[in-house]
């Protein structure tokens, strides 16, 4: 058997744990020519005619996409999508690429060649600014009650074309589809506002049992951030399914929800991967860079390894975190290290970086996590971990606590798989 390498940034660790089980979803070999399954999905789109129907000469279109921390395929599917546009009669100088960066912060022009491979340079590229009121308009306001301020690009443009990729998410259920607009292209406001209803009602208290990952039905953020979307009215999507090694499965195509749906029925299939009973340890790794490139994006593999553990149980998470922790408040709400205290913090003055903070220190506490990462030992302490400077010392550390023959799960690339206890 071949040995196990847990990536580690742009780095990996070789796992000596050769009788642990290795949860890993069962995937098809990714197509020869993902060219082809792009362009085979814009032809058959679900719920909505091709772009050749929608699209109409002379028009100005805006395509949105995600930045560097979700990495989607970008370079394959945009010089597809622009030669589709120009087809049609749309040229290039009338079509934007507007990077979704919802809160994160602005792309480096090396980031922005990434995203768009060889796009980049035959269209204008921007950044979203989730904070500048004049990039910004108002679309109305959603049946409950929140306002949609949206980016102007998007706002103004005669088509909006919406592009990203699937996975789950720790409390929208999945990621993609309207996601890619709210929180994407919306100002700060509209973000916060959507994502509040992690939270119960305050009499009830604590978080909604329905905000979860790999859950669509009556999930009230999913709803929020839908309702959003849909204001803005977009023409077509565009959403990846990707393989742990960043290559593309699957490609949906068509109308905002019925596209996205059938691609997350497609992340639950190859994805969840059941366990007969919970584990005392598990071995996750983010997937190596980009999915660890900060904090807040490695939060995804430990709050989906988890779910493989006991109560109590113990995670090592490997997570280089070479940016940090991707946003300058996240650290700074661990200064309520009461969860009640953190919970009424939240509902008075609600940051998305504070429901993060506000998830991981609630992990942190009903597990032992121990994370390798380049984040420092104060840092790391403040966050309810306990601090290893490579695999080899956080193993020693965890197996001074753990029982007799602990059941002990490896997940290689914990950013994409979710571990489901059968019973």
């Amino acid at each position: 058997m071949d040995p196990l390498f847990l990536k580690y940034g742009t780095e990996s660790f070789p796992c000596p744990l050769s009788g642990a089980r290795v949860l890993l979803p069962d995937l098809p070999a990714p197509p020869e020519d993902p060219e082809a399954l792009i362009r085979s999905a814009l032809d058959a789109p679900l719920g909505t005619p091709p772009l050749e129907e929608i699209i109409r000469p002379g028009e100005k279109v805006t395509i949105v996409t995600s930045d560097i921390t979700r990495y989607t395929g970008s370079e394959v599917y945009l010089p597809i999508l622009l030669d589709r546009l120009n087809g049609v009669g749309v040229a290039d100088g009338d079509i934007e690429v507007l990077i979704g960066l919802g809160i994160h912060r602005k792309q480096t022009e090396t980031e922005h060649r990434k995203i768009l491979g060889p796009a980049f340079g035959r269209v204008k590229v921007t950044d979203h600014d989730c904070d500048n009121p004049a990039e910004l308009v108002l679309r109305g306001e959603t049946p409950g009650g929140i306002p949609v301020v949206i980016n102007k690009r998007v706002a103004e443009a005669d088509r909006v074309i919406v592009t990203g990729t699937v996975g789950f998410h720790y409390f929208a259920g999945f990621g993609g589809g309207r996601k890619g607009l709210v929180p994407g292209v919306a100002g700060r406001d509209t973000c916060m506002a959507s994502h509040f209803a992690v939270f119960n009602p305050p009499a009830i208290g604590g978080r909604n049992p329905r905000a979860a990952t790999g859950v669509l039905e009556g999930n009230p953020v999913h709803e929020n951030i839908l309702a959003a979307a849909r204001m803005v009215e977009p023409d077509f999507l565009l959403n990846t399914v990707l393989s742990p090694e960043k290559k593309i499965l699957d490609v949906f195509c068509g109308e905002l929800e019925q596209a996205h749906l059938a691609a997350c029925e497609q992340v639950r299939r190859l994805y969840a991967v059941r366990l007969d009973d919970p584990a005392d340890l598990a071995v996750v790794s983010c997937g190596g860079y980009p999915k660890d490139i900060n904090f807040i994006q490695s939060h995804k593999a430990l709050d989906y390894g988890v779910n493989a553990l006991w109560k109590g149980g113990t995670i090592i998470l490997l997570a280089a975190c070479g940016d940090g922790f991707g946003n300058k408040t996240f650290f700074d709400w661990f200064r309520h290290q009461d969860l009640d205290d953190f919970e009424s913090a939240l509902r008075e003055r609600y940051e998305i970086n504070g429901q993060t903070a506000y998830s991981t220190l609630i992990k942190a506490r009903r597990y032992r996590v121990i994370l390798v990462s380049e984040l420092g030992d104060e840092e790391t302490c403040r966050m309810g971990m306990e601090k290893a400077s490579d695999l080899d010392e956080a193993l020693k550390m965890a197996y001074e606590k753990l029982p007799p023959n602990p059941a002990v799960v490896v997940i290689p690339d914990g950013g994409t798989v979710l571990p489901v206890i059968k019973r």
